[in-house]
C-alpha cells in the first residue's frame, strides 16, 4: 500500500469512527427521550386517576397530536411502550445505568422480561458482546440466561462489573445447549461427524451459543503419546478463563466410558499443550442425554474441569425449556439435601 493510500484509509477510519459515535449519541438521545415521555405519561395519568380509562384516553389523544405534528413513529402501541419503558426502569438512576450501545429495539425486547436479574444480564451482555437485536431475541427465546444459571451449583446472583466474584469454569457452562442454527433434525439423530461439520459451517453462531471469550482452535485436534494418536472433536480457547476448552460430541446418552475418555484428554492436554500461564484445561461432553446416577458416581462429581451437558438440535418450545430447567433445578436441590453437592 502506498503512503497516499494509507493516508486515505486513515482519514476514512477517522470519519467512520466519528459517524459511529454520532449514531450512538443520537440513538441514546432518542432512548432517553422515550423514557422521559413515558415518565410524563405516567405523571399525567396520575392527575386524572379518578377516571379508570383516563390513561388509555390520554395516550390515544397524544398519539393523534404527535402524528399530526411530527408524522410516523407515535402510534398508540409505541407510546404505550414508552410508558412501559419508564415503568420497567422507573428510578432516575436507572436511566443513566442504561447502556448507550443499545438501540430502542434492544430495550423493547428486554423490558418484556419480568425477571430483573435477567433484564440486567441481557443489557450487560448485549452491550459488551455487541449482540444484534436478532441475536438478543434468539437468546431470550432460548432462555440463555436461565440455561447458564441451571448449570451452577447455587442460585448465583448476577455478577456485574461492580459486584465481581471469582470466575469459575461452571459459570461458562450451559445445560442444555441449543443448537437449532445447525439446521439438523433430531429424528433420526445425525452422526457425530455431521454435527461437527455443521458446527464448523456455523462457527460464529456456535461461538455465540458457547458464551463469552471463546475462540476456535481446531477440529479433530490430534494429540499423541509415544504409541497412539487421539483426536479431539473440537478445541477452543477461552481468553477470560485463560484455558483450553475441549468438546467431545456424543449422539447417545452419556456413558462412563465417555467421561473416562474426556478425563484422559484433559490430562493429556494439560501435560502437552497447556502453557505455564494457562489455567487447567476444561472438558465438555455434549451428549444426547445423561443418567444422573452415572454423573453421581463418576469423576464428574465435584470436578471443576469436566462437564457433561445435553444439547438440542431444534429450538424447544418455551414450555419444554422451562420443564427441562425445572427438572435440572429439582435434581440439584435433591442432591444438596442428601449432601451430595
Amino acid at each position: 500500500m502506498s503512503e497516499l493510500s494509507a493516508f486515505h484509509s486513515e482519514i476514512k477510519a477517522i470519519l467512520g469512527n466519528a459517524r459511529q459515535k454520532a449514531y450512538s449519541a443520537v440513538n441514546f438521545a432518542m432512548v432517553e427521550a422515550y423514557w422521559l415521555i413515558g415518565r410524563r405519561i405516567i405523571e399525567e395519568e396520575q392527575l386524572g386517576k379518578s377516571r379508570a380509562d383516563y390513561g388509555e384516553y390520554l395516550i390515544k389523544e397524544l398519539s393523534k397530536a404527535l402524528t399530526s405534528e411530527l408524522g410516523k413513529g407515535f402510534s398508540y402501541a409505541n407510546l404505550w411502550n414508552f410508558r412501559q419503558f419508564y415503568l420497567t426502569f422507573p428510578e432516575q438512576e436507572k436511566l443513566y445505568a442504561l447502556r448507550r450501545e443499545l438501540t430502542w429495539t434492544h430495550y423493547r425486547l428486554i423490558m418484556r422480561l419480568d425477571n430483573i436479574q435477567a433484564r440486567d444480564y441481557y443489557i450487560q451482555e448485549s452491550a459488551d458482546q455487541h449482540w444484534s437485536t436478532r441475536q438478543l431475541e434468539r437468546n431470550i427465546n432460548s432462555h440463555y440466561f436461565e440455561r447458564l444459571l441451571s448449570s451452577r451449583d447455587k442460585q448465583v446472583s448476577l455478577r456485574t462489573k461492580n459486584n465481581f466474584e471469582k470466575i469459575l469454569p461452571r459459570d461458562f457452562i450451559k445445560d442444555p445447549y441449543v443448537l437449532e442454527f445447525l439446521q439438523l433434525n433430531e429424528e433420526p439423530w445425525p452422526h457425530e461427524k455431521d454435527i461437527e461439520t455443521a458446527i464448523i459451517g456455523t462457527l460464529q453462531s456456535f461461538l455465540l451459543e458457547l458464551g463469552r471469550g471463546f475462540s476456535f482452535v481446531g477440529r479433530q485436534f490430534r494429540i499423541s503419546t509415544e504409541t497412539k494418536h487421539f483426536y479431539i472433536d473440537l478445541v477452543f480457547y477461552n481468553y477470560i478463563l485463560k484455558c483450553f476448552v475441549l468438546i467431545d460430541l456424543k449422539t447417545e446418552e452419556l456413558a462412563h466410558q465417555d467421561i473416562g475418555q474426556m478425563d484422559m484428554y484433559v490430562r493429556l492436554f494439560d501435560d502437552m499443550k497447556k502453557q505455564t500461564d494457562d489455567n487447567p484445561t476444561i472438558g465438555i461432553i455434549l451428549c444426547n442425554g445423561k443418567d444422573e446416577t452415572i454423573v453421581k458416581y463418576s469423576v464428574l462429581k465435584g470436578n471443576e474441569q469436566i462437564f457433561a451437558s445435553k444439547y438440542r438440535l431444534v429450538l424447544p418450545s418455551e414450555e419444554e425449556l422451562i420443564a427441562e430447567l425445572e427438572r435440572e433445578k429439582r435434581i440439584f436441590w435433591e442432591k444438596k439435601e442428601l449432601g451430595n453437592v
